[in-house]
């Protein structure tokens, strides 16, 4: 029986693989627990994950004989795929699979530090947010007499923002971003309109 949890002093089992799901009830307290072995004290936090049967694939096998290759990040796992950038053998835990190409974890946080690997998103251009502060900001300036002007350039990119970018990606976290689009659309509206107001009545009173 394979340990899933192990005490970080001596490397006992605290709990196994097959008693993980009553562990959510045993460690899942925010309360600290004690080794059975050498006593050392620890909070326990599991993740959901470990109370669910994987799906596509497995924790990788054990090596069978010495004839196998190994994986470089767990020298007692089965090797199954080469990493594609830096030609370390993986086992079935450590593949990562993006977007065809075999990636170890290595590789994945230095193309996410440097920037090299493009199908990787590291974060998002939140175009509902900028055309929305676009079209407040010139009001909410402590000198509004003279930032209320720049309306006239910032509520048609305000509006040109949320109408290009209305099926645009948003946040990562789940969130309303059309409702700030909607909100910074009418904004825009009103302040196009008000400028449309203000030099057709300078052209004909004036």
């Amino acid at each position: 029986m394979e340990a899933a949890v192990t005490c970080v002093k001596c490397h006992a089992p605290l709990i196994s693989a097959e008693d993980a799901g009553e562990a959510n009830v045993a460690f899942n307290t925010g309360e600290v627990t004690q080794c059975p072995a050498c006593g050392a004290k620890a909070l326990v936090e599991l993740y959901p994950a470990m109370f669910r049967p994987f799906a596509d694939g497995h924790p990788g096998e054990k090596i069978a004989s010495a004839e196998e290759a190994a994986c470089f990040y767990h020298p007692q796992k089965r090797a199954t795929v080469p990493c594609d950038a830096c030609g370390r053998f993986l086992c079935a835990l450590c593949d990562v699979d993006l977007n065809g190409q075999h990636l170890c974890p290595g590789c994945i946080q230095t193309g996410k530090k440097k920037g090299k690997l493009k199908n990787l998103e590291n974060q998002r251009v939140l175009y509902d947010n900028i055309a929305l502060m676009l079209t407040i900001l010139p009001f909410a300036n402590p000198l509004f007499f003279f930032t209320v002007y720049f309306t006239i350039i910032t509520a048609p990119i305000a509006l040109y923002l949320s109408i290009r970018h209305w099926k645009s990606p948003s946040s990562i976290v789940p969130r309303l971003n059309h409702l700030r689009f909607s909100i910074a659309i009418v904004l825009a509206l009103l302040q196009i309109a008000a400028w449309i107001v203000l030099i057709w009545y300078l052209l004909h009173y004036s």
